[in-house]
């Protein structure tokens, strides 16, 4: 009987890495509340966890020969005529004449609730705008993520079984991944 090469699924692994990194601020913040730390320390600590678990997941991974299967919902690309682009005049805004006495004041007064509400509504459309943007960030980072991974999970055949050879690929991938951004954080805390 040929064994089957296990798969995680590349959504769970992610969902899973936002925990992550959530418990990582988290730990950070509650440690350091009753510690001074800087800025740096804490970035120090938050990749140092990061790092930690990173390496632990992709040695366990390669050792135990385990693959990524991409289950994350497509999108469609989008073509340039989706969004029609507008002309660069500003639309000319009506101009509204309330008048004097009590008429023009009930007018001002209904204006006003008028505008509130087109204010209110347009608040609402810039949060989902907002949550849209969260969204896309999110779904870049997954693609970037899960290509790294699934590049580290390719020499899972070839380490399957053996943990030296696993724990070598996972600290070189585990150094090229975070290594760069200890070194921007060095080189912040010198040129400062």
């Amino acid at each position: 009987m040929k064994n089957k090469k296990e798969y995680l699924k590349g959504k769970s692994v992610f969902i899973v890495s936002l925990l992550v990194i959530g418990i990582t601020i988290l730990t950070v913040y509650l440690t350091g509340e009753n510690y001074n730390r800087n800025v740096t320390s804490n970035l120090y600590l938050s990749l140092s966890i990061i790092g930690t678990v990173l390496f632990l997941f992709m040695t366990y991974g390669l050792y135990k020969g385990i693959g990524l299967k991409d289950n994350f919902p497509k999108f469609r690309e989008f073509k340039t005529g989706d969004f029609i682009a507008q002309s660069g005049t500003a639309p000319d805004l009506p101009s509204i004449e309330v008048g004097d006495g009590i008429g023009g004041l009930i007018m001002s007064i209904l204006l006003w609730i008028g505008m509130t509400i087109i204010i209110f509504l347009l608040l609402i459309l810039l949060e989902a705008f907002f949550w849209i943007s969260i969204f896309i960030i999110l779904a870049m980072l997954y693609w970037v993520f899960f290509r790294a991974l699934k590049f580290v999970f390719s020499k899972s055949t070839e380490t399957k079984g053996d943990i030296g050879i696993s724990a070598i690929y996972s600290l070189t991938y585990t150094i090229l991944y975070l290594g760069w951004i200890f070194g921007i954080v060095y080189l912040t805390e010198i040129l400062r």
